[in-house]
């Protein structure tokens, strides 16, 4: 069965599917940290990071290895999705 809406989803609506339960991981430099995300501590600029997002884009970590990332997501049980 396929439920069909005449209204779509607001933007609070959009961003709140899979809070919780789905997260991200986005390669980005220091750079782009500190652009992004101007409340972050600095960091030596140039390094390669990984942020592991919530689905609404909210940062949950930041660490300079993919596996420490993907093993928080995991620890915390939430399902990693890929953007494309």
């Amino acid at each position: 069965m396929t439920e069909t809406r005449n209204n779509p989803l607001t933007t609070a609506e959009f961003a709140a599917l899979g809070a919780g339960q789905v997260a991200y991981l986005k390669p980005m430099t220091s750079d782009e940290l500190a652009r992004i995300f101007p409340q972050a501590p600095h960091i030596e600029p140039g390094l390669q990071l990984f942020a592991l997002l919530s689905a609404d884009g909210a940062p949950i970590l930041v660490t300079d290895s993919r596996e420490a990332a993907t093993a928080n997501a995991w620890e915390h049980d939430l399902k990693m999705v890929s953007l494309h």
